[in-house]
């Protein structure tokens, strides 16, 4: 059975699924929103700045990567969460990698940014 035999009701069912998921993430973390918003402006201005299209897929491309990494952190919040609520070394070492993947995926848009616009 090959991943797309369903047809176009198994893209549906995909796109439904993505929908509800950046529905989810949109409502339940503030990081993302905040991203997001943070997002929505760069992303124009990368259009604008950018002298060519490389460095539009660079800009742009940055921007999209923050939100990708967190979207990912929020979902293993969200299964280490699901595991049980009680303290426990690997669900604070998995929260916390999760989260150091964010800070890394912002620190890349940084000098992506430096490094196309100076």
């Amino acid at each position: 059975m090959s991943l797309f035999s369903r047809g176009p009701s198994q893209l549906a069912d995909a796109l439904r699924f993505s929908i509800a998921g950046f529905k989810t993430v949109w409502k339940n973390e503030a990081g993302f929103r905040q991203e997001a918003t943070v997002a929505a402006v760069l992303i124009p201005l990368a259009l604008w700045l950018g002298e060519d299209n490389i460095e539009r897929v660079l800009l742009i491309g940055a921007c999209l990567l923050v939100l990708l990494v967190e979207i990912i952190n929020s979902a293993i919040e969200a299964a280490v969460d699901r595991v049980g609520t009680e303290e426990h070394p690997l669900s604070a070492a998995a929260k916390d990698m999760g989260s150091a993947a964010v800070m890394l995926s912002e620190l890349m848009l940084v000098i992506v940014w430096a490094l196309v616009l100076i």
